[in-house]
């Protein structure tokens, strides 16, 4: 690390919040491209992280780049409305061809927390209804209305006591012991039984669904352990919405463009939700986000019920459209399927080899590799950490996930190449060599 750079670093415990400098691995780069990250000290990092799911097209792809230069001549910032311009409104039009059903108008915004405000805003405007459920373990974001419906962990809420206008049902829980096989019963039917049941005890003991504006969860659990529920699950929150005229909102900031093998994970189960929250992925890395519902029920939100000064920056609208159209030139829906599964295989053959893995959650490119102790079978976040730190000094950036930090996020760019699947988790089977080693000494 030259001069200049461990002189800045040592800034970090004093000019940047550690909440927002604190995060693992804290790797100092000089550059970014394609699979990869470029080290102060001189190194090339395999990247399975994609700046946490966002860079879906790889880091700085020459048409994104090209895209930001060329319109950086024209405009730097909107505000849309008070001006015109015409990378959102292709931007729509474009987006609304590869969307579910009829998810065919947006609001744009900056993050993904703020398309998940927009999203419970429209619900509740459009329903006259305050109430809210959520599931538990599901993120969407850290601003007071988002946070009031995340529950992955608890720290996330600590003192900051969001609105009590939110109810929590439990997730899909592959482990749930309360649902295993019963004589003469098949899995899913107990799975969904439980389901209607936690629904009826909420309306039964806390509020009544005629209350609800809606129902909001992430169609994988991202944050919270990359859960994959099944198809069946996701039907019947979509049916019991239908029933009570809740309306169903699917947070795809995580799960958008490409990651779970489809545009969205709203196609990959063919579920529609009423509103969808996307982000990450949209813009290659330039802030962008929105929150999307068809045009009738969007028609409802009026001038003033909502509104911004930054989103739609026109900047990132043309890095958006480049990004849609790198995914399409190069058809990365199908490699993330095809890689997806490629790389799914592997995992279960490391698993056999190495007991610290417990299970192997992948959808696409979505991926998760649950960390175990072996000799109690619990999840240990202790041992995520240490095999992070093992496969970095190896040359591949992973990154955590779940309650307890447990399971090990492998989130690779859509364009990644089944050779460099092979590199990467050579190397986090040397991490994990290592690491039991050390734990026999």
């Amino acid at each position: 690390m030259s001069q200049d750079w461990s002189h800045l670093t040592k800034k970090l415990s004093t000019r940047l919040a550690p909440s927002m400098a604190k995060d693992h691995p804290n790797l100092p780069v000089v550059k970014e491209e394609g699979c990869y990250y470029f080290g102060v000290d001189g190194r090339k990092y395999l990247d399975f992280t994609s700046g946490i799911a966002v860079t879906n097209v790889g880091h700085r792809h020459p048409k994104v780049v090209q895209a930001i230069k060329s319109a950086v001549d024209h405009l730097v910032h909107g505000p849309i409305g008070v001006i015109q311009y015409e990378s959102i409104l292709r931007l729509a039009d474009e987006l609304a061809e590869i969307l579910p059903g009829e998810l065919d108008c947006f609001f744009f915004a900056n993050s993904g927390t703020e398309a998940i405000e927009g999203a419970l805003k429209l619900a509740k405007y459009v329903t006259k209804r305050p109430y809210v459920i959520s599931f538990t373990g599901c993120f969407h974001g850290r601003t007071q209305g988002a946070l009031a419906v995340s529950t992955s962990k608890s720290k996330y809420r600590k003192f900051l006591q969001p609105n009590g206008l939110t109810y929590q049902i439990p997730y899909f829980d592959p482990n749930d012991t309360t649902v295993m096989d019963e004589p003469g019963i098949v899995m899913e039917e107990l799975v969904i039984r439980k389901l209607e049941n936690d629904f009826q005890r909420l309306f039964k003991h806390h509020v009544s669904p005629e209350e609800v504006a809606c129902v909001i969860l992430e169609p994988v659990l991202g944050e919270g352990g990359y859960v994959i529920p099944p198809q069946y699950w996701l039907k019947k929150v979509r049916a019991i919405c239908d029933q009570h005229n809740m309306l169903l909102i699917f947070d795809e900031v995580q799960t958008g463009f490409g990651r779970t093998g489809e545009w969205f994970a709203a196609q990959t189960f063919n579920v529609t939700p009423d509103i969808m929250a996307i982000a990450k992925g949209i813009a290659s890395g330039l802030p962008l986000s929105a929150t999307v519902a068809n045009h009738k029920l969007m028609q409802q939100w009026p001038l003033g019920s909502h509104g911004t000064t930054f989103g739609g920056n026109p900047l990132a609208c043309s890095a958006a459209l480049a990004t849609l159209e790198v995914m399409q030139e190069e058809n990365l829906l199908q490699n993330a399927r095809e890689t997806g599964a490629y790389a799914g295989e592997k995992l279960e053959k490391l698993k056999e080899k190495h007991d610290v893995i417990g299970s192997i959650r992948q959808v696409g490119l979505m991926i998760g590799i649950e960390i175990i102790d072996p000799t109690t079978n619990r999840p240990d976040g202790q041992a995520v950490l240490e095999i992070l730190d093992l496969a970095l000094k190896e040359g591949v950036l992973f990154y955590l996930c779940g309650n307890e930090g447990e399971v090990i996020r492998m989130i690779p760019p859509l364009t990644v190449t089944k050779e460099q699947i092979d590199t990467g988790l050579n190397m986090l089977d040397t991490a994990i060599n290592h690491y039991q080693r050390r734990v026999e000494q």
